[in-house]
């Protein structure tokens, strides 16, 4: 009888399974979201204030909205918009990331130095 042996899932792995369900979930549930106003949305309006707002500077940004402009199909386009914000999201986390890790191989090579 042979042995089985089990494998280990790498941070590697770990990260990009995570990764897959995130776009995957925003590809293809984030078309059914509800249409209805969020909660601030909806404070405004049942109190008044909401016919005061002003247009966000960003409004005419590709992914305002939560659609993608120049794609007509309204699931298409909120599944785009997930996946790139879903992508934008995970590559400032990386940056962050690396930054941070930078700073601490930096401080031992400082502290190994001394």
């Amino acid at each position: 009888m042979r042995a089985v042996t089990r494998g280990r899932l790498t941070l590697a792995g770990f990260v990009s399974a995570g990764l897959v369900v995130a776009l995957a979930l925003a590809f293809f549930v984030s078309p059914d979201a509800s249409a209805k106003p969020d909660g601030l949305d909806k404070v405004a309006t049942e109190h008044g204030f909401a016919e005061r707002a002003r247009p966000h500077p960003l409004a005419g940004a590709p992914t305002a909205g939560y659609a993608v402009n120049g794609i007509d199909d309204h699931r298409t386009s909120t599944g785009v918009a997930g996946v790139v914000g879903v992508a934008a999201v995970f590559a400032a986390g990386c940056g962050v990331f690396a930054v941070v890790r930078q700073r601490a191989r930096r401080r031992r090579y400082r502290a190994d130095a001394v």
